[in-house]
């Protein structure tokens, strides 16, 4: 048996599970669902300084469009700067391909309130019944 392969010449080997490897892709799906999961709930608009209130509520942004009011008073859609003929395009578009969708107005706590309110009243004008105000929850004791 000088010829033979070495293959043979040690019986039956078992089966057996590598276990670094299988660490390994656990932790990668962990990491995968812990960032998929915190994007989930990224703001949608552009960044302003919400006000604060107390009775704020997780928002849910399946279906919604965020328009943003900053403390210039410019709008953006969604995180897009938009002028205010162009806002009122899309908003037009958004109520004609979802009549069911949500406005979310993500105004800065320093943004003048009549663009707050133009806001608003042009989403009640195209149709929108779901409009909210985003708000950050205020710490307890304050």
């Amino acid at each position: 048996m000088a010829g033979s392969s070495g293959a043979s010449s040690g019986g039956k080997k078992k089966a057996r599970i590598e276990i670094i490897p299988l660490i390994d892709v656990i932790f990668f799906l962990l990491a995968t669902f812990v960032l998929f999961t915190l994007s989930l709930n990224t703001p949608q608009g552009v960044p302003v300084i919400l006000p604060q209130s107390e009775t704020g509520v997780p928002r849910d942004v399946a279906g919604t469009h965020t328009v943003s009011v900053t403390e210039q008073g410019t709008l953006a859609w969604d995180k897009e700067f938009v002028a205010l003929d162009e806002f009122l395009k899309r908003l037009q578009a958004f109520y004609a391909s979802d009549p069911d969708g949500r406005v979310l107005i993500n105004g800065d706590e320093n943004a003048p309130f009549n663009q707050a309110i133009y806001v608003f009243d042009q989403a009640r004008i195209v149709g929108f019944k779901k409009i909210f105000i985003e708000t950050q929850v205020k710490p307890a004791g304050k």
